[in-house]
Order: structure tokens, then C-alpha cells, then sequence
């Protein structure tokens, strides 16, 4: 039997033009999840209207949220701190912060509410999971409020955990991928104490910078993904507005071709997984 999987496209939100290739891809099956920034500068009303309509076409479509707490997005809280310029911090900033002890829980706790009320009053409805751009709900300082601001508004959806399910060996040949698995390993032990839900393995994290060939790496993605897990992938269609705000760029239009074209289905049924 198929195991059924989420193929989850982060960062709905972020541009127009990765807008457009995220629905292209739900409404021909190619996705069947999608994680929406409300910081975003791409998530008016008729972005969102449009993506509701996309997902009609494909009925097992979840929508989450794609928490954001590091720049150059701005928090939706007056008081939210740290910030640089106004904007959050960059990952690599607030990561060493939290390491220390030096974030403050309530504060994340308070943005993260309001991220999860956006999302709720735009949709019409609260989120079927909830993830973190850069994977910021991993981060020391963020586990705790991440969980408890989902556990309050939303106990009903699922937190997306990024862990792997591969042998410790296997494990070692990615140094970001090894760093998500220990993080998760705390964050999964929350999760169950808050008594919510989240999936059982994750793949989809590798080097954007050395823009490898996505078509090779998404056989290992789904190599041994179990039922219910997560593949993380981020399409998308260039334009002005991302290259203002993100350097992932020329790999989104990399993996948009490889999901939109002939090659990908055929690699579902081999790996024996299914989207629906």
C-alpha cells in the first residue's frame, strides 16, 4: 500500500510570483500543503482568496501557518523584541540569543498569538498545522511559547517537527540536517506533554547556497518517509519582490520545474508514497 505523505511548499506569502507557482502546483496535485506567512508582503486578501480557491481542486490540502520571527520580516507586535531596524533579528542572531537564555518566552508567546489570529480572521478559519520559517519553532527560547500559543488557539492542528527517521549513521552526512534532529528531539518531547500532534519524520533540508540538483535529492527525501511525514520544499517563480527579500531564488525555480514536470509523478509511484 502508498503511503500518504505531506509535500508541504513553505513561504506562501512571501512574493507574488511564489504565490502563483504554489497554487499552480496544488491545483495539479503536485502539492498537498502549504505554510502561509502572514508577515509576508504577498498575503492580501486576494492572495489568499485565490489560494482557497486553488486548494478546492485538491480536497487533502492543508493549510498551516509558517510562523516568522527573524528578519527582513517585521514583527505584527508593537513591543516584540529583539529587533534591528525595526525588522527581527536574522536567524543566525536569534538562534545564538535563544542559545543563551536570552529571549523572552512571553514576548515570542505574544507575537506568536497574533501571527495565529491573522491567520484565523484572513482564512476564515484556524490552520491545519503550524510550522516556523527557517525553522524558528525549534529554537531555544521559541520551543516553549510556540507550543503553548498553538496549544491555545489551535489544539486541534499539527506542529511540524524536523526530525529524521534514518539510521544515526545516516544522520551524519548533513550538519544542518543533524542540528534540526537534536532540536527536534527536544521540541517533539513538548509537543507530546502539550498533548498535540505532529509528524513523525521530516526530510526536504539541504544547502540552497550550493544549489544542488533537487531532481537527485528528492529520491532521498522520500526514501522510507512513513505515513503522515513531511517533505519540505520551497517552489517558486522569481521576481522582484523575493530578490528584495530572500537570497533563495534561482533554486525555487529549480524545484518548481522538477515538481510541475514529467520526471515527478513517475518518482511518487516508484517510491511508492502518494499525495492523496
Amino acid at each position: 500500500m502508498k503511503r500518504r505523505i505531506w509535500l508541504c511548499a513553505d513561504d506562501y506569502g512571501i512574493s507574488p510570483g511564489v504565490n502563483h507557482a504554489i497554487r499552480d502546483l496544488i491545483e495539479r496535485g503536485r502539492l498537498n500543503a502549504t505554510s502561509a506567512m502572514m508577515v509576508g508582503p504577498a498575503i492580501g486578501r486576494g492572495e489568499v482568496d485565490a489560494l482557497k480557491v486553488a486548494a478546492r481542486s485538491n480536497p487533502r490540502c492543508a493549510i498551516g501557518l509558517h510562523a516568522t520571527l527573524t528578519a527582513p520580516f517585521r514583527p505584527m507586535t508593537m513591543h516584540f523584541r529583539p529587533v534591528e531596524g525595526e525588522m527581527f533579528l536574522p536567524f543566525p542572531k536569534l538562534l545564538r540569543r535563544g542559545l543563551a537564555g536570552r529571549l523572552d518566552s512571553e514576548v515570542v508567546y505574544t507575537e506568536l498569538k497574533e501571527q495565529l489570529a491573522a491567520f484565523s480572521e484572513l482564512f476564515g478559519r484556524a490552520p491545519d498545522f503550524v510550522d516556523g520559517h527557517q525553522h524558528v519553532q525549534l529554537f531555544p527560547g521559541v520551543q516553549k511559547a510556540f507550543v503553548s500559543a498553538v496549544k491555545e488557539a489551535t489544539p486541534n492542528a499539527w506542529i511540524r517537527q524536523c526530525g529524521r527517521n534514518r539510521p544515526l549513521v545516516q544522520r551524519l552526512d548533513s550538519p544542518k540536517a543533524l542540528v534540526l534532529d537534536v532540536l527536534s528531539a527536544q521540541f517533539r518531547r513538548r509537543a507530546l506533554r502539550a498533548g498535540l500532534a505532529f509528524n513523525p519524520a521530516f526530510a526536504g533540508a539541504y544547502d540552497f547556497s550550493q544549489q544542488p540538483d533537487f531532481a537527485a535529492l528528492m529520491p532521498q527525501f522520500l526514501e522510507g518517509m512513513p505515513e503522515r511525514g513531511v517533505v519540505m520544499c520551497h517552489p517558486g517563480r522569481v521576481d522582484d519582490v523575493l530578490i528584495g527579500l530572500d537570497p533563495l531564488t534561482v533554486q525555487r525555480e529549480r524545484e518548481y520545474a522538477f515538481l510541475a514536470g514529467e520526471r515527478f509523478l513517475p518518482l511518487l509511484a516508484a517510491s511508492e508514497v502518494a499525495l492523496d
